[in-house]
């Protein structure tokens, strides 16, 4: 089957949607464990009176929280719909809050291929992930964005390192290769309900007393090659790139990098805590650029700084541009937050 076939067959799968099996239930512990992994340590996510003071239920999940799951999640749609692929590169992440998520909410998680599409000569691919309570409210819409990786462009040699380094049940190469007769399930029709985010006054600064063009303080972040190993348990993203420098060095890197999804944990947390609510986040997207470089002797430093981009009178609302640099270089092409200002 010629390239352009195997492309237009994919495409025909746009709308495959499923359901998780099982609901997953926020624990406390899963809460404070990935805002360690992403260094963010707002007291709404470890202090169960701090969350309390800002009106919430329980422990607030740090925004990216919802990432963790999706991984799980999205395997079965990478190893049986999106096939024809030997590897995936992210390249861009969108998560929507319809309200914070808090411990002790349980999710129904469901899983649809929303694009696929050809730019540059790269194969991009959209699966997005929603999250709904038990009262029947979405509240979270979580967009992940990769580029589909073929034979040809993976060294041959990669995949018999990868398979000594990785753990006895897991090989991101060994998927896209489903031999199963495929059938397609969309999702049911019927009614989406929008979660709102409530009466609780955010507890971020004046409306008032922001302005387009405020710059927000820049702050650098450490990571050494501990905290990928960490996140890389915490997130379940077995990639050995982000902690086996020969195979970094194998793939064509210049040494290990930190996982995508682990700076833009950083960085949504970077913007909480100068907005001093993580629950007044509405949206935060990004667009990834170059990865950050981890040395095993001086780890890595990545300088975050911000912008308000614009404002919002009606809504009361505005938008962050987010910028991420390590190693001289951006890490974020492109991202930005938005939040709802008191």
């Amino acid at each position: 089957m010629t390239a352009a076939a195997e492309m237009s067959a994919l495409e025909a799968r746009v709308g495959h949607y499923y359901k998780m099996d099982q609901p997953y239930l926020v624990g406390r512990e899963k809460v404070r464990e990935y805002a360690r992994a992403v260094q963010d340590y707002h007291p709404v996510h470890w202090d169960v009176d701090a969350a309390a003071e800002l009106g919430y239920s329980g422990l607030v999940a740090p925004l990216t929280f919802t990432s963790t799951p999706a991984m799980a999640c999205n395997r079965r749609m990478f190893e049986e719909v999106v096939v024809g692929y030997d590897t995936y590169m992210q390249t861009e992440e969108v998560f929507e809050q319809h309200r914070p998520i808090v411990a002790g909410d349980e999710l129904e998680i469901d899983v649809e291929l929303t694009s696929v599409r050809k730019i540059a000569g790269r194969d991009l691919i959209t699966v997005t992930n929603t999250f709904t309570d038990t009262a029947g409210e979405r509240v979270h819409t979580l967009h992940t964005t990769v580029v589909g990786v073929t034979a040809e462009d993976v060294d041959p040699a990669i995949k018999g390192a990868v398979q000594k380094a990785m753990m006895h049940d897991m090989n991101i190469l060994d998927i896209g290769e489903s031999d199963g007769a495929y059938h397609k399930t969309v999702r049911p029709e019927g009614e989406v309900r929008i979660a709102s985010p409530g009466d609780r006054a955010p507890a971020t600064p004046s409306f008032d007393a922001v302005q387009v063009g405020d710059e927000l303080p820049v702050h650098h972040t450490r990571l050494s090659r501990g905290d990928l190993v960490n996140y890389a348990g915490v997130a379940g993203d077995a990639n050995p790139i982000h902690w086996d420098e020969g195979i970094a060095k194998f793939a064509g890197l210049p040494d290990v990098i930190a996982h995508g999804m682990l700076t833009m944990g950083l960085g949504a947390g970077f913007a909480s805590t100068w907005s001093g609510d993580p629950g007044a986040v509405t949206r935060f997207a990004v667009r990834l650029s170059a990865p950050a470089v981890v040395p095993a002797a001086e780890g890595a430093d990545i300088e975050f700084s911000g912008r308000i981009k614009s404002l919002d009178p009606e809504t009361r609302s505005g938008v962050v541009i987010v910028g991420a640099k390590s190693g001289g270089r951006k890490i974020f092409g492109l991202a930005t937050l938005g939040v709802r200002f008191s």
